[in-house]
């Protein structure tokens, strides 16, 4: 399966933070969408970051004497690994396995198309998982010609 074809399930807007939002903005963001990566874009909606409420839960943890001024610029990931719409899953999960990620931006000329994570890959298992149970257990119960 390919990574377009877990957009096309998804149908999900991609949301986004910039370099100047608080963490407590992010938070919000996380919190209200449900997600728990936020791709970060400059002004040109180029890719050039990301942050995990892992990363705010650290930044937090360790130093709580300045939890309201500290923004996404002061702890996001700027190393990015990447993906783009016609890789494998299984590719993306390899490198999310060998780099200890759980989320990979997908990318299109450097502007975010959006987000893959570790349960989508899981849900896509899933999906084939269940159509190949289902397809093995037609045809041993006979229900295929041959």
């Amino acid at each position: 399966m390919k990574v377009n074809e877990v957009f096309i399930e998804k149908n999900r807007k991609v949301i986004t933070a910039t370099t100047e939002a608080t963490l407590q903005q992010a938070m919000k963001l996380l919190i209200e969408n449900k997600i728990s990566s936020l791709p970060v874009i400059d002004e040109n909606d180029k890719l050039i970051g990301i942050v995990s409420d892992k990363d705010i839960f650290v930044s937090l943890y360790s130093d709580t004497s300045n939890m309201t001024g500290k923004t996404v610029k002061d702890i996001m990931s700027v190393d990015l690994i990447v993906g783009i719409k016609s890789d494998d899953l299984n590719y993306i999960a390899g490198l999310m396995t060998n780099n200890k990620i759980r989320h990979i931006p997908i990318v299109d000329n450097n502007k975010i198309i959006g987000i893959i994570s570790v349960g989508d890959i899981v849900k896509a298992q899933m999906t084939n998982i269940e159509i190949e149970n289902r397809y093995l257990k037609n045809y041993i119960d006979g229900n295929y010609p041959g």
